[in-house]
């Protein structure tokens, strides 16, 4: 079962931005301490700045693309918040290849 998580913010919830980061920090750790991993996680929108310098989740994203979890960030996204050249984790996308990890998924998960 091919299982996507989509992360659309660099914080998990809504409400408080600081408690939201530290969310975002635990539910990614829980995800790479798990034994089932999501085949790929997809960043868009302001969810992209977790994948620059200045994310405080590095380790965790780090650590689960050496797990072999696919880490996929919109390019459109990326050029917005000027981040091109940036990136540490993962590699670039685009709306198309997006699309089709959506329509070839079993479940999709959005944070």
């Amino acid at each position: 079962m091919k299982k996507v998580i989509v992360i659309n913010s660099e914080v998990f919830g809504r409400g408080s931005e600081e408690l939201g980061k530290k969310l975002m920090g635990a539910f990614l750790k829980k995800i790479w301490a798990s034994d089932t991993k999501p085949g790929q996680i997809i960043f868009y929108n302001s969810g992209v700045k977790l994948l620059g310098p200045d994310s405080p989740v590095l380790d965790a994203l780090n650590a689960l693309y050496d797990s072999g979890v696919d880490l996929l960030g919109c390019g459109t996204c990326i050029s917005y918040y000027e981040l091109d050249d940036k990136i540490k984790v993962g590699r670039v996308s685009n709306m198309e290849e997006i699309v089709a990890s959506f329509l070839d998924s079993d479940n999709v998960i959005t944070i």
